[in-house]
């Protein structure tokens, strides 16, 4: 079933991707792992992909301890800063950064590890009192406020959109954060790369890939319908 399941998102992106003036290899597939068990997160990994995204910490580090290095690891879940110090040496990626408190935790843990840790900044794009993120209106002043740390990379934005049945709502969402993202990358900031632009799920990936997401996150329509008992 994964494989089959996988083979059919390959084939959207491609198609998405076209649209959009791009190609399939432009575009990074994120295997959310969430409640997925080991053996089935490695028949993803057999299967090349290698970036894989976990929502909680705890989950990420005990699957860590058996999988290790043999994945690429993102953190796409919001993030407390007690539990930052479990995560610098373990992820490529932080995607949920919302807050200078955290940030400058995150810089503070990378720096005694003498590492440098990537994250996105985090955008609450649909304005959800239930969901984390900066809002679009304050994102340049916090990437500027980000710019002065040493042991932190920006590299893009991320959001999760308002989950809709119909994926055409959240289109204008997306337009509003790919200018955000083109906007941010024009100011040349320093110590800012604007290389990704994390947007869109399971229900939506192809609407945000037309609009110019190159990393969605993907769990559902890989694994299908979670099992959380």
């Amino acid at each position: 079933m994964i494989r089959e399941n996988l083979e059919n998102i390959q084939k959207k992106i491609e198609a998405a991707a076209k649209k959009s003036g791009r190609s399939a290899s432009d575009i990074m597939l994120l295997g959310v792992t969430k409640t997925i068990d080991i053996e089935r997160i490695k028949e993803l990994l057999s299967l090349g992909i290698k970036d894989i995204g976990e929502n909680k910490v705890q989950e990420l580090t005990s699957k860590y301890e058996v999988i290790g290095e043999g994945a690429n690891w993102h953190l796409i879940g919001h993030l407390q800063t007690n539990k930052v110090k479990y995560m610098i040496d373990k992820v490529k990626m932080i995607h949920s950064v919302d807050s200078m408190k955290l940030a400058v935790e995150i810089d503070k843990k990378s720096s005694e590890k003498n590492k440098i840790t990537n994250i996105l900044v985090e955008v609450n794009v649909g304005g959800e009192e239930s969901k984390f993120g900066i809002k679009p209106e304050d994102t340049v002043a916090f990437v500027q406020d980000l710019s002065r740390l040493k042991n932190v990379k920006v590299k893009g934005l991320m959001t999760v959109a308002p989950f809709v049945e119909d994926s055409e709502k959240n289109r204008e969402s997306f337009r509003h954060m790919q200018k955000l993202f083109i906007d941010i990358k024009a100011k040349s900031i320093d110590n800012i790369s604007m290389e990704f632009l994390s947007m869109g799920m399971s229900n939506d990936f192809e609407v945000a890939i037309e609009e110019g997401s190159n990393i969605v996150r993907v769990g559902t329509a890989i694994f299908g319908e979670r099992d959380y008992l």
